[in-house]
């Protein structure tokens, strides 16, 4: 493949660049001088998510979600700036979970261009918190116990495309899970907890790196202190992710959490369901009854419990400006390298740099009110939405 290029405001210096790239890899990263091009349009590392559960009315945690529907979903992505993201299997019972691992790894190798974005999985639960709460709007009847067993099936069903596990480290035995797991190449996250300070000290010396969208699964009132919310946010070997969509946190707990995480530790997810990208209604979410409401919750059906989010990327990173007030560089910061790091996604850990992949969003920001165009995605150097 010849060597292509693009232009646009790098968004950490804020200088007019030009990236080059070819086969795939970004080969220069340079500063225009004294060249006319457009001053409003930014260019980025394409933004990674590590946490979707379907999107586009497409239920990843389903074994029956088509290939083409499945590719469907990842193309709706990339509008939203998207070039990477972990598909992520829910609590379910131990036959829907093993069928829905192997659909999507099948997916990946079966998709040309779509299975490439999909950069591997993300496993949440089932070994969770079953107490309300916690658990959040995962079916109660399939939670179970880390199993050592049951991870090593789901390996194999994946052909070795897990790259995140979700656990909950109140568990009997749940630091040789988690230490298991590591020796895998798999990273371990805790989440939908209600696990000690003990046990979350615990869970991380054995391994585990990251909080998965800390502030949320939890209970609605606990104690002011110790609390599993305080413990994570004081534990620096802990990268944490948060739902930026303005629904899941206060934003008071949002600003208050990314400074005692500090950018460095803090990541960008969407956490997004099925009904994300679409219409109002009701849904079903494998044996969950949903609804998307007009505006952009998603509850279990008949309630106001949160099942899931239908955040797209580019306006969480819009809202992490607007809430929490952080820079657009280090909005890019928490959805592009931060990511990248936490899911250990290959050659996508130095932002714009010689050697990456040439995974790159383009995008006009108003100033005024800080929302997100996203004008232009390319994956591996080719281009795969434009505007």
């Amino acid at each position: 493949m010849s060597q292509q290029n693009c232009f646009g405001l790098d968004p950490i210096s804020g200088a007019p660049t030009e990236v080059r790239f070819a086969q795939g890899v970004l080969t220069h990263v340079e500063p225009l001088i004294g060249q006319q091009q457009p001053h409003d349009v930014y260019v980025a590392p394409g933004f990674i998510d590590i946490q979707v559960n379907g999107f586009a009315g497409v239920d990843y945690c389903s074994p029956r979600s088509a290939h083409e529907e499945i590719a469907r979903s990842v193309r709706a992505q990339f509008a939203t700036g998207v070039t990477r993201l972990l598909p992520t299997v829910i609590t379910g019972s131990v036959d829907e979970m093993a069928g829905a691992i192997e659909n999507l790894a099948r997916a990946k190798d079966a998709l040309p261009l779509e299975g490439r974005a999909m950069e591997g999985f993300h496993i949440e639960g089932p070994h969770i918190s079953p107490e309300d709460g916690p658990r959040g709007a995962h079916p109660r009847h399939c939670v179970r116990p880390p199993d050592v067993d049951e991870f090593k099936r789901w390996m194999d069903l994946s052909r070795g495309y897990i790259k995140m596990v979700t656990v909950a480290p109140e568990w009997p035995g749940v630091t040789g899970y988690i230490e298991h797991a590591v020796r895998a190449g798999v990273v371990a996250a805790i989440g939908h907890t209600a696990a000690t300070g003990a046990q979350i000290a615990d869970a991380v010396s054995a391994g585990a790196t990251t909080s998965t969208h800390l502030g949320n699964g939890a209970h609605s009132v606990m104690a002011r202190h110790p609390n599993y919310i305080w413990e994570q946010l004081a534990e620096d070997r802990l990268t944490a992710s948060f739902i930026v969509d303005g629904i899941h946190l206060p934003q008071s707990f949002l600003r208050a959490a990314l400074r005692a995480k500090g950018i460095e530790r803090s990541v960008l997810t969407t956490d997004a369901v099925m009904p994300a990208g679409c219409t109002p209604g009701p849904y079903r979410l494998g044996e969950v009854d949903v609804e998307l409401h007009a505006d952009d919750r998603v509850t279990l059906r008949g309630g106001d419990r949160l099942a899931g989010s239908s955040l797209k990327m580019h306006r969480g990173v819009a809202k992490l400006m607007q809430l929490a007030g952080i820079s657009l560089a280090e909005a890019i910061t928490m959805a592009t390298r931060n990511p990248a790091r936490v899911g250990r996604v290959r050659a996508r850990q130095r932002g714009l740099a010689p050697g990456e992949r040439a995974d790159l969003v383009q995008f006009k920001l108003d100033a005024a009110t800080k929302d997100v165009n996203v004008t232009g995605v390319y994956l591996d150097g080719e281009k795969v939405y434009s505007c």
